[in-house]
């Protein structure tokens, strides 16, 4: 069944009116008629079962059938703080932690970043990193659409990651798969966790060492050196499956 976002809310508790991008979308592109139903998310893990009542011009009017709590957001808020890499890899790692769960996506400009942004530059590419993050949204039937923010300095993300529960580094030169794997189970519970993930050269150290004085931990994802594209993925993953509550 075809799923949309209304950004906006839901105010109704009868009808709702499909209007835009998504009324093109349904109309031209799926080409879908009255009676045939539809999936409506309030974006705050709410979902709604509608039917299409009428197409009108410029317009489609949904009758809300059922009201459905989606239950399939994480229950800790994890924001993945990414530096920045080259080429079009920010896009993959959006698409597929928003799928992962990912609460909220802040890309960093670390000292080893290759890619520099002006500010005409940071807009574009952060309207369209929000475009893949919905595209991912609806395709994972997320019950949320997780924001990707404008980049920011590295001593930013800091300063908003140390006001969160947990703050987690994985870094290429910690030790212990033993102290890691304790230091992630030890995640469950908590209500928010801060990632940290390097760009393509990794964290310089003096940025190691800011990020551990405001509380980060660091953490060895095995023997093996991930590229920043993966590295994420792969703890996004582990939080997931140890973080997922029971159906």
């Amino acid at each position: 069944m075809y799923r949309f976002f209304m950004e906006d809310g839901i105010t109704s508790e009868k009808d709702i009116t499909i209007q835009g991008d998504d009324y093109n979308h349904i109309k031209n592109v799926l080409r879908m008629k009255p009676g045939e139903e539809v999936l409506i998310s309030d974006g705050k893990d709410r979902e709604y079962l509608c039917r299409i009542k009428e197409i009108r011009n410029q317009e489609i009017l949904l009758a809300i059938e059922d009201i459905i709590g989606t239950s399939r957001e994480l229950p800790t808020k994890i924001t993945l703080f990414q530096g920045f890499p080259k080429g079009d890899k920010m896009e993959q790692i959006i698409q597929k932690t928003v799928e992962l769960g990912v609460y909220e996506i802040v890309p960093v400009m670390m000292k080893r970043s290759i890619v520099k942004l002006d500010e005409k530059k940071a807009a574009r590419k952060t309207e369209r990193f929000n475009q893949i993050a919905l595209s991912a949204a609806k395709q994972s039937k997320r019950g949320i659409i997780p924001k990707v923010s404008s980049p920011v300095k590295f001593e930013e993300a800091v300063r908003q990651a140390k006001e969160m529960d947990a703050f987690l580094l994985p870094y290429e030169n910690a030790e212990g798969m033993e102290g890691a794997r304790t230091l992630l189970k030890s995640m469950k519970g908590k209500d928010s966790i801060a990632v940290f993930i390097g760009p393509e050269g990794g964290f310089d150290d003096s940025e190691v060492r800011m990020a551990m004085e405001a509380g980060a931990k660091t953490l060895t994802l095995g023997n093996r050196i991930l590229r920043t594209e993966t590295a994420g993925m792969a703890v996004l993953s582990i939080l997931m499956f140890l973080l997922e509550e029971e159906m």
